[in-house]
């Protein structure tokens, strides 16, 4: 089958937006690949059926062997945390170290592409697949065992100053509203002294925090990435089961396993989500031609970050409000369906469980371009971090390149991976949806008659997605 005109046109767009070399995830994008109408339609259709079959036909049994079926495929030994801990406080410390006196071009210098893109992006996408590794690499539980064991005193196992779980939710949503105004808004989160100064004063803040309030409390309420790591990582098809010996069980699950007989979580928390997931599709969505447009500013003419802080602020504040009051309200009409309608909060404290294999899908595939690209520039930066003339991994001399964008076959390659992981996570959400919802309603007509609003939220979700890979953008 031969190229489409539309599809010539979109390679032909894409190829002529590429620089020299790319920016970093926090800075303005340098590349534009646009999904073919053909695609996106089709994604869409996918999401749909799939949707609507899974809701409609699926049997109670089938459902509940899908949610208990576990193929055993070994254990392994529970290991200290601290020890990666401080490992990975010690990286931490040498990429802040070079932000701070290595070159400040955010290209060169590795603390921008690690923190933004290695980091944010890869480092969240790996935990939905291998499971939860931020309570090992965290940068607090190394240094903290450390200092308990110099001092001889119990640093972070208690609390000095106990506070409410609700208490703290609102230091996390505040926590991580101020690491998304920085990202996005702020006029340069990418410069590396700056982004060094942030970052030394946000693992200052928390390892105060859970001295003060007890690690335990302070990582499960309190420190957001904790937190929306612990959901990602139980996305993965590898069950974990402690078992005796100080082992752990492995098993391969339907993906989504650990959320789906997960305890709901009260409506605080369930904001707390809703703001990840919202800040993702912002970040999308602000570099759109529609959202420029919509806000006075030429995109072939993008004036920079100065003039759009205001815009900004209240397009992520209005984003939030937004999937907040359609989340809840699909959750409350679909309970109306049910005949439940005075279970709608705890409906949503579930239900939200199934949202975030969604977002997941859509941010690695917002971000697949960005990944390959500053991939290789952290490979190059990282192995003279400092600028003083090293090669410690032997990559220093590499060159960028974005040679598979040059070609309709790599560009046919990615859009066909974008919309695969954006559909696959549809799917993977409206299954968990279903069994959640077969858990908190009584009959299988009622779990079913309650998903017809978060279906279409879900779907309507997909859509935007693809959209957002379909539409030019900055």
């Amino acid at each position: 089958m031969k190229p489409s005109g539309f599809f010539r046109a979109a390679v032909a767009l894409s190829i002529s937006f590429i620089p020299g070399s790319a920016s970093a995830h926090g800075s303005e994008a340098s590349i534009v690949l646009l999904l073919p109408t053909g695609y996106y339609l089709a994604g869409a259709a996918l999401a749909v059926a799939a949707s609507f079959l899974l809701l409609a036909f699926m049997p109670v049994h089938l459902s509940d062997k899908i949610a208990a079926a576990r193929l055993p495929l070994g254990s392994v030994p529970n290991l200290a945390p601290w020890i990666s801990s401080s490992l990975a406080f010690l990286f931490l410390t040498t990429l802040v170290a070079s932000g701070l006196l290595g070159t400040r071009d955010p290209v060169g210098n590795p603390l921008p592409t690690m923190i933004w893109t290695i980091w944010w992006v890869c480092f969240t996408v790996l935990q939905s697949i291998t499971g939860p590794l931020w309570p090992h690499l965290n940068p607090w539980t190394g240094p903290r065992f450390i200092l308990r064991k110099l001092s001889g005193r119990p640093a972070g196992e208690g609390a000095a100053l106990p506070l409410r779980p609700s208490i703290g939710y609102l230091i996390a949503i505040a926590q991580f509203s101020m690491f998304a105004w920085f990202e996005l808004i702020d006029l340069a989160p990418s410069d590396p002294e700056r982004l060094a100064m942030a970052v030394s004063g946000y693992w200052l803040v928390n390892l105060l925090g859970a001295m003060l309030c007890g690690e335990p409390f302070w990582m499960r309420y309190a420190e957001p990435f904790s937190i929306f790591f612990g959901l990602i990582g139980r996305l993965s098809p590898f069950d974990r089961k402690p078992i005796e010996g100080d082992r752990t069980q492995i098993a391969l699950a339907w993906p989504g396993r650990g959320l789906i007989d997960t305890a709901g979580l009260p409506l605080i928390a369930v904001l707390f989500i809703l703001l990840t997931l919202s800040t993702v599709a912002f970040d999308g969505f602000s570099r759109t031609f529609l959202w420029l447009s919509a806000i006075d500013i030429n995109p072939l003419e993008f004036p920079g970050r100065s003039v759009v802080v205001t815009s900004g602020t209240l397009g992520l504040i209005g984003m939030f409000v937004a999937q907040s009051t359609l989340y809840l309200g699909s959750v409350a009409l679909g309970c109306a369906l049910a005949g439940s309608t005075g279970h709608w909060k705890a409906a949503a404290g579930r239900l939200i469980y199934s949202i975030v294999p969604i977002s997941l899908a859509f941010q690695a595939a917002h971000y697949l371009t960005t990944v390959l690209i500053d991939g290789q520039n952290a490979l190059i930066a990282i192995s003279d971090p400092f600028s003083l003339g090293w090669n410690l991994f032997g990559t220093a001399d590499d060159h960028t390149t974005t040679s598979f964008l040059n070609t309709l076959d790599g560009v046919t390659r990615i859009f066909n991976a974008e919309t695969a992981i954006i559909t696959a996570g549809h799917v993977v959400g409206i299954v968990m949806a279903h069994l959640i919802a077969l858990r908190i309603f009584k009959t299988p007509k009622a779990a079913v008659l309650s998903q017809i609003p978060l279906a279409v939220m879900m779907v309507s979700y997909t859509a935007f997605g693809l959209w957002l890979l379909a539409t030019p953008r900055i």
